[in-house]
């Protein structure tokens, strides 16, 4: 099972290589990691994405917890947060073929965001199954080049981490 945490920790230098080095030791693998201030500068927020089951969750947690950094862990279940993740994605692009990726682009609300003699290079955000399914669909247009930033994610409604 995917788990979204967030880790509310001191914006301090080494966090980072504290956290990623307790993952490491633990053997436990990241899928994606976002790091970013808060709306307290002071405090960055990490989002990891890990898999397992909730034994392996609660390990985590707890280790989390030891470190003098982190402040709070939550974990973001998919039906009580919303998800988002950013994906630059380059693909080859003729005469023959730009208006139709054009048209894509527009049906999955991505956005062009340069414009090469063959290529295009196209900003899309969303959920995991809206990415996927643009990326499937860019697929057999040719992709040159693809970044993802990793998945953020917040609560739903009035709760908040903090």
């Amino acid at each position: 099972m995917r788990h979204v945490i967030s880790v509310i920790v001191e914006n301090k230098p080494g966090v980072l290589t504290r956290i990623s080095a307790l993952f490491s030791r633990r053997g436990f693998n990241i899928e994606s990691l976002t790091v970013g201030h808060t709306e307290n500068p002071k405090l960055s927020r990490m989002t990891i994405v890990v898999e397992g089951d909730t034994d392996i969750l609660e390990q985590i947690e707890k280790q989390l917890y030891k470190l003098i950094d982190t402040l709070k862990v939550i974990d973001l279940p998919k039906d009580t947060s919303v998800n988002r993740e950013l994906v630059l994605i380059k693909v080859i692009a003729d005469k023959k073929n730009r208006s139709e990726i054009i048209q894509f682009t527009d049906i999955y609300r991505g956005k062009i965001v340069d414009v090469g003699e063959n290529t295009l290079t196209i900003e899309i955000t969303g959920d995991d199954g809206k990415l996927e399914a643009f990326i499937s669909m860019m697929s057999k247009f040719g992709i040159k080049e693809l970044v993802r930033t990793g998945k953020i994610a917040l609560h739903r409604g009035e709760k908040t981490v903090m």
